[in-house]
């Protein structure tokens, strides 16, 4: 059994101010893995104290040198990578090699984006020709404040605390209660490589506690939070009396639209693109959009791909996918797969309960509905497991409309190989982002959505600009600047 009671403060790790153990569940289990704190108000304000404390200094060191101590973070990781892919694996669920290939990698991936847009930033830049002595200047906002999910814990630990870091902010984070522990080895990471103490700072807590202090916190200038959208409301409203920035990157139901012409991949690219981390990320293809010339054969393909999907422990090497991360998430899923029978959908692959030749562990059985109508509460509702909706369409039009008639907004995908109607639907869906033909999207490009999805834009030179202010100076004398 894994300790770790201890919160990372001021450089330095600090017992609880009252301690209140938590159990950090092995999803694959069942069982303990793990035994954290969760902190209060007393260690949510220690942490602000000495952010607040670091943060006239880090603000005014030159910015290569605060690039310099970013960068060797990645020493750390690339020292360490196994055990932080493995401690990712036992707490949320990710089989070990996904956790090994795709979730720890998200940390150098990130950076290396980060510190490339970095080094093009005009922290101090001409307003332009036409006003000559006016100048733009960017500066780090201040104390801010990070919360991050379970479902890809290290990937938004990198969107987040990178950026806000090399934009000269100094921040707390409050990594989610049910994968912690690669939190704390990112901040032994950042102790490591030199982070100034009190520039980042670690508290174990819940939402209503840590979370709370942290978004209503008169020393806190900005909460950054990746969650649900009904956390983001609360976060919302709890930052608003301090009149705080908040960015919030939430939730989505993206639309797959598979036109008639599509390669001959695309429906096992979908398919699997869902299934990917059990189904447990925001951007998953949860409703593939069909044209009905092809309906019949790709619910058929998809019922076929989502069947041969394996299904396993995390501990395990292979290419399965792993259980969803703990009880209630399990029982949320059933109780879609349940709404979707009720509600007439076609039940094609998966259902109800845990896979064959399994008593323990939250796993959930690969689930393709066909046949899904607009409306439906599996085609409204973010699900957040493996549970594909298959939803048929008639023309280019009709494609867009279905794909838009959601409270959501982060990814959509397009399939077709007609190149002017991959514009035109790319430029007609609304969200933060368009994928299409399976092609990702280029590196240090933004990660965001818009409505219900929030409207934060993470990732490259969008992500740094998220933490910095911009101030406008008039009488700026232009010889003085270069002396």
């Amino acid at each position: 059994m894994i300790e770790k009671r201890e919160f990372y403060i001021n450089g330095q790790w600090v017992a609880p101010a009252t301690p209140r153990d938590w159990a950090v569940i092995d999803p694959s289990t069942e069982e303990p893995c793990a035994v954290i704190s969760l902190g209060d108000q007393a260690d949510t304000d220690a942490a602000v104290a000495a952010a607040k404390a670091a943060f006239p200094a880090w603000a005014a060191t030159p910015p290569s040198e605060r690039r310099a101590i970013v960068a060797r973070i990645l020493e750390q990781y690339e020292a360490r990578k196994e055990e932080f892919a493995r401690a990712i694996s036992m707490e949320m669920g990710a089989p070990v090699d996904f956790a090994l290939e795709q979730q720890a990698p998200c940390l150098p991936w990130h950076t290396g984006n980060f510190l490339r847009a970095f080094d093009h930033i005009e922290w101090v830049r001409p307003l332009g020709a036409h006003a000559p002595g006016t100048m733009i200047a960017l500066e780090p906002i201040g104390v801010v404040g990070l919360i991050t999910p379970w479902n890809w814990p290290v990937n938004q630990i990198a969107l987040k605390a990178i950026p806000a870091m090399l934009a000269g902010c100094t921040c707390v984070l409050k990594p989610s209660e049910e994968s912690p522990l690669n939190a704390m080895l990112f901040a032994e990471f950042c102790h490591d490589a030199g982070v100034p103490p009190g520039v980042f700072n670690l508290v174990n807590g819940d939402g209503a506690g840590v979370g709370t202090r942290l978004s209503s916190h008169p020393d806190v200038e900005m909460i950054s939070f990746t969650g649900s959208t009904r956390a983001g409301r609360a976060i919302t409203k709890a930052a608003a009396e301090t009149l705080k920035r908040v960015t919030l990157e939430l939730g989505g139901k993206g639309a797959n639209v598979i036109f008639a012409d599509a390669d001959e991949k695309a429906v096992k690219r979908g398919v699997l693109h869902m299934m990917s981390n059990t189904g447990q990320s925001c951007n998953a293809p949860s409703r593939m959009l069909v044209e009905r010339a092809i309906y019949d054969r790709v619910v058929e393909e998809a019922a076929e791909v989502a069947k041969a999907v394996k299904v396993g422990p995390a501990s395990e090497h292979g290419r399965h996918i792993g259980p969803v991360v703990n009880k209630r998430q399990w029982d949320q899923i059933q109780g879609y797969i349940q709404k979707g029978i009720d509600e007439g959908a076609r039940l094609v692959a998966g259902g109800l309960g845990l896979p064959e030749g399994m008593n323990k562990g939250y796993y959930v059985r690969p689930t393709v509905f066909a046949d899904v109508k607009p409306g439906m509460t599996i085609e409204r509702e973010e699900i957040f497991g493996p549970v594909l909706s298959i939803v048929p369409f008639e023309d280019e039009a009709e494609a867009v409309r279905i794909a838009n008639d959601t409270p959501y907004g982060l990814t959509n995908y397009v399939q077709t190989q007609d190149a002017a109607r991959a514009n035109r639907m790319a430029l007609a869906l609304k969200s933060g982002m368009v994928e299409m033909n399976g092609k990702p999207r280029g590196a240090g490009a933004p990660f965001g959505g818009v409505k219900a999805s929030g409207r934060a834009r993470e990732g490259g030179v969008w992500g740094i600009e998220e933490f910095l202010e911009v101030k406008a100076i008039s009488g700026w004398t232009a010889d003085l600047a270069a002396e």
